[in-house]
């Protein structure tokens, strides 16, 4: 597999080590950039210019940054997501599987600098997608997929402009290291001797990259509306597949069977647009608000090329089949004194799929964000951020089918996902 071990290195450097997560926004997105968005379950990010992670929703809130900042943060995950049902090959099984995703620790490094009135720089180390299942060789549906993974790191170069005293402008370019994989086995009650054999695997990796748009519109010294872009990201993962299905096409394409095929897997990272605003209210209290969308319509399919086996080099893994969706958050801040404010907000996620195309590998549903949060002003130069969030997912059933495929090696699957994530974030901001 590819590697760029200058940017893994800066990466690592930086805190962005790679661990398992579950995805908190819909489908694998993965909304927790900073911890002082969390508290107010990140409303009006487009339009809110705190501190140096401000530039990460939209480039244009350099402007609003003073001289060189630098934030650093880190959210804490710890999500509890439940699968019970049954899967029915010749007689029921049960099926079901518990807190399959594992606590996480997602990092992060910003870097802001306003060069004059009219220009600012800014760079960038997070991530936007990221989600890890593991339901484990005994799951009775495991012949449907008993595990999925895809894991980013992404690198920003961004600027602004002052286009006019109340409208600035900003783009950057992304960078993505990626890397994925998806997986299924045949579960105990399959046919004699397949019982928890491999009956696809696909994992692979690799860079790509991207670029993002905003502009702030200060109405006036109580009102800003945002506006922000970032488009699709198109990778190609590389790296190798195995599994028996894998070993039938190969004879049927005159290969000799092997353990691994080198073959690829294309993946469509999806744009993203908010729009979002910005009121101060009183002189204490100020109120704000998002509608964030993504163009998860594009993630229909999972095929694996495989160009040793000639005509029939492409494979589908999975149908997907999934929806566009929509984020709509509000919240509020209180400015409590001159060192303290208090923050807090709630948002809904709709699901990037129904319940027909719903799979237990990605078991996205609907979600409800209730955050609370503070931020406190150390000194003149530094200030802490903290952040907590609960959300609640909505109990959402499936039913996976593929007759002439994996129902034959463990039958259908009919079944329920339940569960809630807990995130508790904390940040440091400095201003030279």
């Amino acid at each position: 597999m590819k590697t760029n071990k200058s940017l893994l290195s800066l990466a690592v450097a930086c805190g962005l080590m790679s661990v398992a997560t579950t995805a908190n926004a819909a489908g694998f997105q993965l909304a927790e950039y900073s911890a002082t968005g969390l508290g107010r379950a990140y409303a009006g990010e487009a339009a809110m210019a705190d501190n140096a992670s401000s530039q990460w929703r939209n480039p244009a809130l350099l402007m609003q940054l003073e001289g060189t900042q630098v934030s650093v943060g880190a959210i804490y995950v710890d999500p509890n997501i439940d699968i019970d049902g049954t899967s029915t090959y010749f007689k029921e099984h049960n099926a079901k599987a518990d807190d399959f995703a594992h606590d996480a620790v997602i990092p992060n490094f910003y870097l802001s600098h306003k060069y004059n009135d009219k220009f600012a720089l800014g760079f960038a180390l997070g991530t936007n997608y990221g989600m890890e299942t593991d339901l484990g060789a005994d799951f009775a549906a495991a012949n449907h997929g008993n595990q999925a993974s895809v894991i980013t790191k992404e690198a920003n170069l961004n600027a602004a402009y002052q286009l006019t005293p109340a409208v600035s402008i900003g783009g950057g370019v992304r960078y993505i290291i990626a890397e994925g994989s998806i997986g299924a086995v045949a579960p105990a009650q399959a046919i004699l001797g397949a019982a928890g054999k491999t009956l696809k695997y696909m994992e692979g990796d690799d860079k790509a990259w991207g670029w993002q748009l905003g502009t702030v519109w200060q109405i006036n010294d109580a009102n800003r509306i945002g506006f922000t872009y970032k488009s699709e990201v198109e990778l190609t993962l590389e790296g190798h597949a195995e599994g028996e299905a894998f070993h039938l096409v190969a004879l049927g394409s005159g290969v000799m069977p092997k353990p691994k095929y080198s073959g690829s897997m294309d993946l469509a990272l999806p744009a993203t647009a908010e729009i979002a605003t910005f009121h101060q209210v009183t002189d204490k209290v100020a109120l704000h608000t998002s509608i964030n969308w993504t163009d998860w319509s594009s993630f229909k399919t999972l095929e694996a090329n495989i160009p040793e086996f000639g005509a029939n080099s492409s494979q589908l893994i999975k149908h997907e089949n999934w929806e566009d969706n929509y984020r709509f958050a509000i919240g509020s801040t209180y400015q409590y004194n001159n060192k303290l404010q208090l923050r807090t907000g709630v948002a809904y996620d709709t699901s990037a799929v129904s319940e027909e195309h719903r799979t237990a590998t990605i078991p996205e549903t609907d979600r409800l964000w209730l955050s609370i949060g503070a931020g406190y002003q150390w000194s003149e130069q530094l200030s802490l951020d903290a952040g907590f969030t609960y959300i609640m997912a909505k109990d959402a059933k499936m039913h996976e089918t593929d007759a002439r495929g994996a129902d034959l090696f463990g039958g259908s699957f009919e079944g329920e996902v339940t569960g809630s994530i807990w995130l508790i974030g904390v940040q440091a901001n400095y201003t030279f």
